[in-house]
């Protein structure tokens, strides 16, 4: 229950609301490897990680396999516009490591956006610091040298530099294994 309060932080939420957040999250396990969610499906739910690292990714137009996120302990893993627009979804999310989850079922979401004022404030906060993340993270991937980006990486969320397998960060980082082999011997020598 503390990753649940920790997760939905709002000045709004009163003691008792964390009662029914409770009630419609269920806690469950995940192994290594596990798809959450897979290409061609309608995400159901959304899952708040409570220990572990996810990844979610998807197939470029030749084949290759591209990271587009990591979602580590105390986030969501969560595929937006499946969820919300009811579409099926390009994505796949991959437990990188066993996990511990709290999953929500979108139904159970949509009650609660009714029940609790609080909730429809804080998932307005949640997608408006979600959208300035992305647009952050795109921002970066043109303007900035892939050093610069994995040092950011390194600095801002290590769980992934510790958790993922090196090939994952270097598509995320848009550079090939090689590139990140290099920049990293580069950065040991500093």
């Amino acid at each position: 229950m503390e990753t649940l309060k920790y997760v939905y932080q709002h000045p709004l939420f009163e003691t008792k609301d964390f009662d029914l957040i409770g009630d419609v999250h269920e806690k469950i396990q995940r192994s290594k490897g596990d798809l959450l969610l897979q290409k061609g499906q309608v995400a159901n739910e959304y899952y708040i990680i409570e220990s572990g690292l996810t990844r979610s990714y998807l197939y470029d137009y030749d084949g290759n396999e591209i990271t587009v996120d990591f979602k580590g302990d105390k986030e969501v893993a969560i595929e937006v516009a499946s969820l919300f627009q009811r579409v099926p979804t390009q994505e796949y999310i991959q437990c990188l490591t066993d996990c511990t989850l709290w999953k929500v079922k979108f139904d159970d979401f949509q009650e609660l956006f009714h029940q609790i004022p609080a909730m429809r404030e804080w998932g307005r906060a949640w997608m408006a610091f979600e959208l300035y993340l992305s647009k952050k993270r795109a921002t970066e991937m043109i303007t900035e040298p892939a050093t610069k980006r994995y040092l950011q990486l390194m600095q801002e969320r290590p769980q992934i530099i510790q958790q993922a397998p090196l090939k994952y960060i270097a598509t995320y980082l848009g550079i090939t294994d090689t590139s990140l082999s290099r920049i990293r011997k580069e950065i040991a020598h500093i």
